[in-house]
């Protein structure tokens, strides 16, 4: 069977329901959008899911998926004071990857996470205790699912 990829900029986005297709959706917590493009620490990457800082996003897979890539970084045209920590959870709330502590300053970084046997996973950003707390828009860049 051919591998088919999903960006998340494209896939359903459901506030708070869970669909009952066989394509990937997202179900947001906080503000959510989805957008063509954004810029991370200077260089632009395509396919963006952009998040208010804390965010808790469900994507919902629908299918067998292999595995979910991106590139995390804190978005160059919003408002960032302090740290964030990027982290992908399973369907069980395990924790199956973390970015170190993240700032306007950091580098994006490089995310990979295999699915088999999941059926969905949760994005999840959150403020570094003890940081400065305005941290406008966490970008999870050219985010996709291979299913």
């Amino acid at each position: 069977m051919t591998a088919r990829q999903f960006w998340l900029d494209e896939v359903p986005l459901n506030r708070g329901h869970r669909s009952a297709s066989d394509t990937p959706s997202i179900r947001g917590g906080g503000q959510v959008l989805q957008r063509p493009a954004a810029q991370l620490h200077g260089t632009r990457y395509q396919h963006v899911l952009a998040a208010r800082v804390p965010s808790r996003v469900t994507v919902d897979l629908n299918r067998p998926c292999r595995s979910f890539d991106a590139v995390v970084g804190l978005d160059d045209y919003g408002v960032t004071y302090g740290e964030v920590v990027f982290s992908v959870q399973g369907d069980d709330g395990r924790v199956l990857w973390s970015s170190p502590a993240m700032s306007a300053d950091t580098p994006p970084v490089a995310v990979h996470v295999p699915l088999d046997g999941r059926t969905s996973i949760r994005l999840v950003v959150t403020p570094v205790r003890g940081s400065v707390p305005v941290v406008d828009l966490a970008d999870w860049a050219q985010a996709r699912l291979t299913c």
